[in-house]
């Protein structure tokens, strides 16, 4: 797969999933079997890769879906399409989660379309190569933790007060928490931020029964690495170097935010999965 794997002009991140070859696997491998019926969930850079993979696995499983994206419509409309032909309902939503505002429109947004919020997907973040660390310039920096970071405290502020017992936060973190990343200094401290987030938020809500888990993927393949997330080097060999020799695809993570959403896993909280290809972490 490495060997076809393309980069797309330099700026246009998040980018756009329609644009890649070859294309990310999101389909769901499996019939859905009721997980999530009548829930309702936000997934925020639900428009493509991951995000798309969780939203159409949800849907499948019985949750309608409010899906939050930047500014990739096309790929946004593309997902609400695969949610609905599962049967369930998703509405869209574009703009910047690292602003309180838009984050408060997306949790009305559910409230309007669905009347109840059940599941808060933190999916969205975005990132930037630089071999150097004064190549990280204040923007750039300010920009990493706004949207990675300070996104994340206040789509959980806003939804707190619509979420009640047995409500399930999923935070995605990522391998570069656990083993570093020479080339994503300022996004791998963003995810160290994000795990500690998740840690801490879960013994914070635990008495009022909601649960906090996060997923720490490793090198996936989505619009966020060839649309100017990491270099030419790195992607040329992407995830050759984990045990399993390739690069993961969104339909195997996807699994990991569907077992932390459901009852499957209601006696854990504060835990993070692992979908990283084999590389042994510290947990």
């Amino acid at each position: 797969m490495t060997e076809t794997i393309s980069k797309l002009q330099e700026g246009q991140l998040p980018g756009l999933e329609a644009e890649l070859d070859p294309k990310p696997e999101w389909q769901p491998r499996y019939p859905g079997s009721g997980r999530l019926k009548n829930k309702v969930a936000i997934i925020t850079g639900g428009d493509s890769g991951i995000g798309r993979a969780v939203a159409v696995l949800f849907a499948r499983e019985g949750a309608n879906v409010v899906i939050s994206h930047l500014e990739e419509d096309e790929d946004a409309q593309d997902t609400a399409r695969m949610v609905e032909s599962e049967g369930a309902r998703a509405v869209t939503i574009a703009g910047d989660i690292g602003d309180r505002e838009h984050c408060r429109k997306i949790v009305d947004l559910a409230q309007r379309s669905f009347g109840r919020l059940d599941i808060l997907v933190n999916n969205a973040g975005e990132q930037h190569p630089d071999k150097e660390v004064n190549d990280i310039s204040d923007k750039q920096l300010q920009r990493t933790f706004q949207t990675n970071v300070y996104g994340m405290f206040y789509m959980v502020q806003e939804a707190m007060p619509h979420l009640k017992a047995g409500a399930a936060i999923i935070n995605c973190t990522s391998v570069t928490m656990y083993k570093g990343a020479d080339e994503l200094l300022d996004y791998s401290s963003t995810k160290g931020a994000i795990t500690a987030f998740t840690r801490s938020l879960s013994q914070n809500l635990a008495d009022k029964g909601i649960r906090v888990n996060g997923v720490a993927p490793g090198p996936i393949w989505t619009p966020l690495n060839p649309c100017g997330g990491a270099s030419e080097e790195k992607l040329e060999h992407f995830g050759e170097s984990t045990p399993l020799g390739r690069p993961g695809q969104p339909n195997e993570v996807a699994p990991c935010f569907l077992f932390l959403a459901c009852d499957d896993s209601s006696y854990m909280t504060g835990q993070v999965l692992h979908p990283n290809g084999g590389v042994v972490v510290g947990s």
